[in-house]
């Protein structure tokens, strides 16, 4: 395995990161929902122009994970969306996990995990959290090998399709 280079993103990886962003939704969830669901979703919430404004958003923290130059996998942070039992909390969010599916389980997530944790503790933040498709039974064990337990649910709307999701978190 080559060596996994993380850094963070910065305004010129917006249009890499949109472009991955679509690829890997697609690749991880096509084949588990309708083309319409999947096609509504991914024009709403990952077009190309709004995964752009969310990379070079002050709001928005990404760290990037390279293998050979090429992205692998990324890492997106924000700690607006607080779900209301954690609203008291200070805690980041893991908004979206991404690995390029021939990389998984090949380090890009740990690599990307410790890159988390790093920023979240670099800003005095005490918890991490995320929610995860309760069918993602690979990124569950990940999230729970990493330190992660399920503490509520969440519905999820891909499309017209309403989906259940764990909300996870893990002390710092």
């Amino acid at each position: 395995m080559s060596t996994i280079i993380v850094r963070r993103a910065t305004k010129k990886d917006a249009e890499i990161v949109a472009d991955f962003s679509r690829k890997s939704f697609y690749d991880t969830y096509a084949a588990l929902n309708t083309k319409e669901d999947m096609d509504d979703y991914m024009s709403e919430h990952l077009s190309k122009e709004l995964m752009m404004d969310q990379v070079c958003s002050l709001k928005n923290i990404f760290y990037l994970a390279f293998v050979n130059n090429e992205l692998a996998g990324y890492i997106q942070l924000n700690d607006e969306n607080l779900p209301a039992s954690l609203k008291e909390m200070n805690c980041l969010e893991i908004v979206r996990f991404y690995a390029a599916k021939e990389m998984i389980g090949k380090g890009i997530g740990s690599s990307l995990m410790r890159a988390g944790i790093d920023h979240a503790r670099s800003i005095n933040k005490n918890l991490l959290w995320l929610m995860v498709w309760q069918k993602n039974t690979r990124a569950i064990e990940f999230y729970k090998k990493w330190g992660f337990e399920i503490f509520d649910t969440n519905v999820f709307k891909l499309g017209k399709d309403l989906q259940d999701d764990w909300v996870m978190k893990k002390s710092l």
